[in-house]
């Protein structure tokens, strides 16, 4: 499956909504709107749509998870 494919079905199923948010931008970047653009329309900063983008091409899909630890901090 392309990765167009696969961010489209997990924009589609998502039920945690930081991955919906983080697959939905990765997608409209993909298919060509601005960081500008992203902002506006997604209502984030443009510093999390470029750290976002740069996440994707590094690591993947693992980048749309959330890194939560859970618990008290250490």
């Amino acid at each position: 499956m392309d990765e167009g494919r696969k961010l489209l079905r997990i924009s589609r199923t998502a039920k945690d909504p930081v991955r919906l948010r983080r697959a939905i931008v990765v997608l409209m970047s993909a298919q060509g709107q601005t960081v500008k653009d992203i902002t506006s329309l997604m209502q984030v900063g443009e510093d999390y749509v470029r750290y976002l983008i740069h996440a994707f091409n590094e690591r993947g899909f693992d980048a749309l998870d959330p890194k939560w630890s859970g618990g008290r901090p250490r």
